[in-house]
């Protein structure tokens, strides 16, 4: 992995967020020079987007899937979202999204209010790999958590190999 791509990942981890296009990058993935970053704002920049980077403002949890392995948005991963029944003997699923260009996943409670519990984000990371042509260790990634206080945000974020994955609690 380019040390440029590195620099892009470590920008995300910080709740910045670099919006590039191919003109300022070209075929090289090298960093645009400091006057095209000052003249093309617009195209390339560095913006606090803390709303924008955590999904839609109007929900209080979100995700965002990072290909680690090649420097990229995991687009197009099926996620399903799950809540386990208060007496704790099976889940139920909430919803089931797919990530966006951007690897997010905005909406995931679909509308529904955030309350207290034990939550399930499975990520179907062996379809993803197929569709990019590479073989997975895991068939799929399973992060469970505890709301306490549904008045808080919870973001999930998940990085991504074929064979290794990292999550943590976000911002």
């Amino acid at each position: 992995m380019s040390r440029y791509r590195l620099q892009l990942i470590h920008q995300h981890l910080q709740g910045t967020q670099v919006i590039i296009c191919d003109m300022c990058v070209g075929m090289t993935g090298s960093q645009p020079s400091s006057s095209v970053l000052s003249s093309s704002r617009k195209c390339f920049g560095l913006t606090s987007r803390t709303q924008e980077m955590s999904g839609s403002s109007d929900t209080l949890l979100s995700t965002h899937v990072l290909n680690t392995a090649q420097g990229i948005p995991a687009r197009g991963l099926t996620i399903t979202l799950s809540k386990l029944e208060a007496n704790q003997t099976r889940w139920v699923q909430l919803s089931r999204s797919v990530t966006n260009e951007d690897g997010r996943c905005p909406g995931l409670l679909r509308g529904e209010p955030l309350t207290a519990g034990t939550f399930q984000l499975r990520f179907d990371t062996k379809d993803y790999w197929k569709q990019m042509q590479q073989d997975s260790f895991y068939p799929y990634v399973e992060v469970v958590f505890t709301i306490t206080d549904p008045k808080q945000k919870y973001h999930v974020p998940l990085l991504l190999s074929p064979f290794s994955y990292s999550t943590y609690r976000g911002s």
